[in-house]
């Protein structure tokens, strides 16, 4: 039933899906990572899947009407553009001062 129902989507569907889902492997992914000690959490590979994965879950919340989801991944994503913000001002003046 699913499957058929899923046939039908028109691409403007598939694609909230699919960035949807994309967002969430990126924000589980970059949190696996973490948790296995190969990332830290100034690093920035950690930093931009977390903005990309919340942009992701925007997309979708907004699509679906979940407006509390679709908040708080705006929050995440301004947390992380933020944090990364500052690594890469932070690795800018390192190397500035070599």
């Amino acid at each position: 039933m699913m499957l058929a129902a899923m046939a039908s989507w028109p691409a403007e569907r598939w694609f909230v899906e699919i960035v949807g889902w994309t967002g969430a492997a990126l924000i589980l992914g970059a949190y696996a990572l973490l948790s296995a000690g190969k990332l830290t959490g100034r690093s920035l590979t950690y930093q931009v899947m977390n903005v990309i994965g919340a942009a992701g879950f925007i997309v979708n919340g907004w699509w679906h009407g979940a407006l509390p989801s679709a908040a708080l991944n705006v929050l995440w994503l301004m947390i992380g553009a933020v944090a990364s913000w500052r690594i890469l001002k932070r690795n800018a003046s390192s190397t500035s001062a070599m």
